[in-house]
């Protein structure tokens, strides 16, 4: 995966990250309730959730639900969506949003926490569609992790392109709930702040891809916040010569993460930088060539087993 570049920061405290209190507010005029069971995702059983022009939607995941095999279509005008998950043991799996999201106001197309100190998994997910690059006051977050996330939250197998306020934001539990973020597996393009963001201790980035090569949507490609320590292993971070592949700490703050078997660019001012510490360690090398690891659904199709 290739490259480009990013310079805005941003926010990582408090259940305050805009689009999720703006996504409940919209509870009261849409709410889907989630159902579902086990099962790998087949294209004769997938179900297309139609959201109409001008529309914002948002679907609840419940304590031990599961919701999958759904294609969200977003097509239309104005149309989005919230999945939220805010419970424990909870599972999102073979989910695909499909069209670029255009609305004018800030959202987050999945917010989601382990708030019950168990386990939850976000996989097979398909979000390479993405936002129109709105502006801050308008910006589209693809996967915001909430501060009180407690548990043990696995994301595995997520496409995500084109989002202007984060691709997979998942570094406010660092600051409160203290919970655990794997991301793994995953493939992220051309977002803008950044492509992978964590910060709670003993969160990682593994066998995970970053591309930047789209002016416009200019991204870091792990950015680890306080306090950490957290991981990044076995990860290609093509990040060219528009910024940093991997940052340590924000705001004042310092944070630590270790990096080994992994690929960097280093043409944006050494491509590593931060008020922490960067532990590069075996298998390190620059001249990322970043690709989509196999788990990873292409097409809303794939994602749902159609394709």
């Amino acid at each position: 995966m290739p490259r480009k570049q990013t310079i805005t920061e941003s926010r990582n405290d408090g259940l305050t990250r805009r689009s999720y209190v703006r996504s409940l507010a919209a509870v009261a005029a849409a709410t889907t309730g989630a159902v579902g069971t086990a099962a790998a995702a087949d294209g004769a059983d997938a179900e297309r959730i139609v959201i109409d022009p001008g529309e914002d939607r948002t679907i609840k995941v419940g304590d031990g639900e599961t919701f999958e095999n759904r294609v969200i279509d977003c097509t239309a005008e104005g149309a989005r969506v919230t999945v939220s998950a805010m419970g424990t043991d909870w599972t999102i799996r073979n989910v695909a949003v499909e069209g670029e999201l255009d609305v004018g106001a800030p959202g987050a197309v999945f917010g989601i926490a382990d708030t019950g100190g168990g386990s939850s998994r976000l996989e097979n997910v398909y979000l390479g569609d993405g936002s129109t690059n709105a502006g801050g006051d308008t910006a589209e977050t693809a996967i915001w992790v909430a501060p009180d996330h407690s548990g043990k939250l696995d994301i595995q197998g997520v496409n995500v392109q084109r989002f202007p306020d984060n691709a997979i934001y998942a570094s406010a539990p660092g600051g409160k709930g203290g919970g655990t973020v794997h991301i793994d597996r995953c493939f992220a393009a051309n977002c803008r702040v950044a492509h992978y963001r964590i910060g709670s201790a003993g969160s990682t980035v593994t066998n995970s891809s970053v591309r930047l090569d789209d002016e416009g949507y200019d991204g870091r490609g792990v950015w680890v916040w306080a306090p950490g320590p957290c991981e990044v292993k076995n990860c290609q971070l093509e990040t060219g010569d528009n910024h940093y592949a991997i940052r340590a700490g924000a705001n004042g703050s310092a944070s630590s993460v270790s990096v080994t078997d992994t690929a960097y660019d280093e043409g944006y001012h050494g491509g590593i930088n931060g008020e922490g510490s960067v532990d590069l360690g075996s298998g390190v090398e620059t001249g990322a060539e970043a690709v989509v690891p196999d788990a990873v659904p292409t097409s809303p199709g794939e994602a749902v087993g159609d394709d």
